[in-house]
């Protein structure tokens, strides 16, 4: 159809009552625009890298599907890490520095999940009302975004620390990470909020509009991180292979444990995020690709860490298992004496009973 403004477009054939929705042409009167309504990846909790693409409007099944996989990897995710975080809570024998440190991340895990969980539960018209709390929730989900990175930085610096530098762990000092991880984000989203305010002040904070550069304020320590995590990774294989290689083992074992080292790393420095940092372009295949892995791997980042670092952690397990044994032994022996206790007989047998079972126990 063609309007009195020259603006024209095509409407497909359809039944009485059915409601057709149609997109705005690209050009009008020669001037192109965004003819869909721009869906951030990051609102899907795929990506926090400043770009946008129209995933509802061109892939709505594909954006189905990932959807369902952001929020089953979350879910995931959030009870994988609440486990590591107990665990880590309660077995204070193994509270070293590097378990200290992976604490921490977990940490930030579960607090970026669950603030990913509140986002989704933000209704359009407060997202168009720009409510001062759904922006209030965006600059905490972002602050714990950034802290995130920020102590997987701190890993990559304490491996490479302990692996590449050969300096020994005994005197770093566990303030300086924390401070690293905790407090450095703060002013990073201050300044963030602040340019938001300002600046693009609209729709919850939520997005980047095409031209505008806000998000960089946060986004650019981010990638910095991830490209220094990319170096850290780099030398920790480079002498992991050098020390594989001087060792009796045979290459094919040595390249298997460097694989598997490289491959254990990559969630926790974050390596994965680099994967598909950047959007592929206008191609339907690479752009669905795009969506899929993103969807899967940040999603279920957190239940990698988890794994790896903490249901496959040696440590771990085994004071897990020693702690195990303790409440069975304790168990055991609470049961015994009260089924001593419980026998009918004279007070002053009872006494003699208990007492000698106490004794053989």
């Amino acid at each position: 159809m063609l309007g009195e403004e020259g603006i024209g477009t095509c409407w497909p054939r359809s039944s009485s009552g059915r409601i057709v929705e149609r997109p705005c042409p690209e050009f009008i009167n020669g001037v192109k625009y965004n003819t869909t309504r721009e869906f951030s990846l990051s609102r899907l909790g795929a990506a926090q890298h400043s770009h946008t693409v129209p995933l509802d409007r061109k892939y709505p099944m594909h954006y189905k599907i990932a959807l369902i996989i952001n929020y089953l990897g979350h879910c995931i995710s959030v009870g994988a890490l609440v486990v590591a975080f107990v665990l880590f809570l309660c077995l204070r024998s193994i509270r070293c520095l590097r378990n200290v440190i992976h604490w921490n991340l977990i940490t930030t895990f579960i607090l970026r999940n669950v603030m990913w969980f509140l986002l989704q539960l933000i209704d359009h018209n407060i997202h168009e009302r720009n409510e001062p709390w759904c922006r209030l929730i965006t600059t905490i989900y972002n602050y714990f975004v950034v802290t995130n990175f920020f102590w997987m930085f701190v890993e990559g610096c304490y491996l490479h620390t302990a692996i590449v530098m050969t300096y020994s762990t005994d005197k770093l000092r566990k303030w300086v990470f924390l401070f690293i991880g905790w407090c450095i984000p703060c002013p990073i989203i201050v300044a963030w909020a602040i340019g938001k305010l300002y600046n693009e002040n609209e729709q919850c904070w939520f997005g980047k509009e095409p031209g505008k550069y806000i998000d960089y304020i946060y986004q650019g320590p981010v990638i910095v991180v991830l490209l220094i995590n990319f170096v850290f990774l780099f030398n920790i294989v480079r002498i992991l292979m050098t020390k594989l290689r001087a060792s009796t083992t045979s290459e094919t074992i040595q390249y298997r444990k460097a694989v598997k080292a490289t491959l254990v790393l990559l969630p926790l420095l974050g390596i994965t995020y680099m994967l598909f940092f950047v959007n592929p372009g206008e191609d339907d295949i690479s752009q669905i690709v795009f969506i899929y892995f993103n969807s899967f791997l940040q999603s279920f980042q957190g239940f990698f860490v988890s794994v790896f670092y903490c249901f496959l952690n040696g440590e771990v397990r085994s004071a897990a298992r020693k702690r195990w044994h303790r409440w069975q032994d304790n168990h055991a022996l609470r049961v015994r004496v009260a089924r001593a206790m419980s026998i009918p007989t004279s007070p002053t047998r009872i006494s003699f009973h208990s007492i000698k079972h106490t004794t053989a126990v």
